[in-house]
């Protein structure tokens, strides 16, 4: 692993967490996508080298919606930085963490992306990605 990617948060309004996120950090946004596989719509902030990724479940479905329902608005995800997903897959499958998507999706922000389930990290959902660019699925 290279760098923490982003951390991406769940929320329930995007424009207004947009603005609430505009005030905290100084800077807007600098881009906005929908990744249809996920029913998700993302917006990106930049700071430093670490990206913020607010997520708004699309139309109420898929696997945000369905965070913030059981937990609130909050910290979803922690994602890292890979320059080989399928060798960091091999070598945390290895170390016995358990992976969610055994081929990696595509993900926002040109990004290849697995899950490693939150059973195997202390509860924290781990996302490796990787420029989809560098390698294909």
């Amino acid at each position: 692993m290279r760098k923490i990617e982003h951390l991406g948060i769940a929320v329930a309004d995007l424009k207004k967490s947009n603005d609430l996120f505009e005030k905290l950090l100084g800077k807007g946004h600098y881009k906005t996508e929908s990744v249809a596989g996920e029913n998700v719509e993302t917006s990106f902030f930049q700071i430093g080298e670490t990206k913020i990724e607010l997520l708004q479940a699309d139309q109420g479905e898929g696997p945000i919606a369905k965070f913030i329902e059981k937990r609130g608005e909050g910290i979803h995800h922690i994602a890292f930085d890979v320059e080989d997903i399928y060798a960091e897959m091999n070598r945390l499958k290895e170390a016995g963490f358990e992976i969610l998507n055994e081929i990696p999706k595509k993900g926002a922000d040109h990004k290849i992306v697995v899950f490693l389930h939150p059973k195997s990290t202390h509860g924290v959902l781990v996302e490796l990605c990787q420029d989809d660019s560098s390698k294909s699925v």
